[in-house]
C-alpha cells in the first residue's frame, strides 16, 4: 500500500517538530540561547498548518 505524499510530509514535519521541541527544552535546561530553534519550529508549525489545510480542502499544497 502507497502512502499519499502529502500524508508522508505531515508525518514528516510532525516527527521534526518534536525533534525541535525536545531541542529546545535541552537548550533552555542547560541556559543556552534557542533563538534559532524557535525560528525552526516556528517556521515547522506554519508549514504544518498550511500542508493539513490544503490537504483537508484537496488542493495541493
Amino acid at each position: 500500500m502507497e502512502e499519499d505524499p502529502d500524508t508522508y510530509r505531515i508525518l514528516k514535519l510532525r516527527a521534526e517538530i518534536l525533534e525541535l521541541g525536545s531541542a529546545i527544552r535541552q537548550l533552555q535546561r542547560e541556559g543556552l540561547d534557542d533563538a534559532a530553534a524557535q525560528l525552526l519550529i516556528a517556521r515547522k508549525r506554519a508549514q504544518l498548518e498550511h500542508l493539513v489545510k490544503a490537504n483537508a480542502a484537496g488542493r495541493p499544497p
